[in-house]
């Protein structure tokens, strides 16, 4: 009986992934991001998803000034050998102490994905790649819904799967807290405009 070979995907380290990039092997128009090792292609970005990501980074910069960094599709280290590109970031300090490193997940009080084509994929791989780096707060800006959903506690359930215990919805005219700044509120319509990108 002959043995049958198995193909395995070569994982890259979060190191190994850096160099790729510094030798020119991926450029910064590539749209690739690492996820628990992997390279994915990022799908390209429609005009409903571009708007809302430029409507939300100006109104969270707006709102929370020098308090805090506001990264747009910017990376983010995670110790699951993944450095992912969120469409915002909220991280503590200047733009200036992310020189040396991107942020890390005790750096970060929030991260948000817009979705419209990749929602599957944001309420699955991706919510738990952020909740096994213990990322406590998750947005998803479902476009497809236009409703904000807010993830928070992340945790590891008995079979080892990463999720987070609890979610909640907000609609177009509500407000939201911003995690670490609840003085500060996200007023939902300007994120989802009143014809909801239609």
């Amino acid at each position: 009986m002959t043995k049958l070979n198995v193909v395995t995907p070569k994982r890259f380290t979060i190191d190994e992934y850096h160099q790729l990039i510094e030798i020119g092997f991926l450029k910064e128009g590539d749209r690739i991001e690492l996820v628990r090792g992997e390279l994915i292609e990022m799908v390209a970005k429609g005009t409903p998803h571009t708007v809302c990501g430029s409507i939300l980074c100006r109104q969270l910069d707006r709102l929370l000034g020098d308090r805090a960094v506001i990264r747009g599709q910017d990376p983010i280290t995670l110790p699951n050998q993944s450095e992912p590109e969120p469409d915002a970031v909220i991280a503590r300090g200047r733009d200036e102490d992310y020189l040396a490193h991107h942020p890390y997940p005790e750096d970060i009080f929030l991260v948000v994905e817009i979705s419209d084509s990749t929602l599957t994929y944001d309420q699955t791989t991706k919510l738990e790649v952020y909740a096994e780096a213990g990322i406590s707060h998750y947005w998803i800006v479902n476009l497809n819904a236009s409703q904000l959903e807010c993830y928070t506690q992340p945790y590891q359930n008995a079979q080892g799967k990463f999720d987070y215990l609890s979610k909640q919805i907000y609609l177009p005219n509500e407000s939201v807290a911003i995690p670490g700044f609840q003085d500060s509120l996200l007023d939902l319509r300007r994120i989802f405009p009143s014809n909801h990108f239609q």
